[in-house]
């Protein structure tokens, strides 16, 4: 098991990107079976989904488009329980099947509070993909219809998640290490 530091934390490998691989390899063949001939809309939540839904796309075989929202809110490695959005959508959703696209759900603020934004909008169906979810933590009634992993209540990074904006880039997932950590 390998550790990286990151800032004032110390981190080591939670879920490896072959682990990470395979399951977004059998979230896209469910979704390939489940949507079909739906033509959807991927709505990939930035920047934390970016290389999920990179992979996850790059699974799909079903005649789709994907669009971008940025929305924010994670502070250090506490949720701030607010989202902000940066970003707001450009297509014309109304009466199409939208997906979407979350690198994680934990609490569930950020996910309840795009999911009813995108039902004011006229969506005909809408589904959830999440690369993590946390149900320890998850606290909404918004439906989760595609969860690759299911991690406990820990700080993570890695595969697109970040601590003070840096980790991202990483393949594998890493945790927090309580026992090595430098605070």
């Amino acid at each position: 098991m390998s550790s990286i530091v990151i800032h004032d934390h110390t981190f080591k490998t939670k879920i490896s990107s072959a682990e990470i691989q395979k399951a977004v390899a059998d979230v896209a063949k469910q979704i390939n079976k489940d949507l079909k001939g739906k033509k959807p809309l991927f709505l990939a939540v930035l920047n934390g989904s970016f290389m999920f839904a990179a992979d996850l796309m790059k699974k799909i075989n079903i005649e789709c488009e994907i669009s971008f929202v940025k929305v924010a809110s994670y502070e250090g490695t506490q949720s701030t329980g607010s989202m902000k959005q940066l970003i707001g959508i450009n297509e014309d959703i109304k009466g199409r099947t939208v997906v979407i696209v979350e690198d994680i759900v934990d609490t569930g603020n950020t996910i309840e509070n795009i999911w009813n934004e995108l039902n004011t909008m006229g969506v005909a169906e809408l589904k959830v993909a999440t690369l993590l979810f946390k149900p320890e933590a998850y606290t909404k009634t918004v439906p989760l219809d595609y969860v690759a992993i299911v991690i406990p209540n820990d700080f993570i990074v890695g595969y697109g998640l970040d601590y003070k904006g840096l980790g991202r880039n990483l393949e594998d997932i890493y945790v927090l290490d309580y026992e090595n950590d430098k605070k």
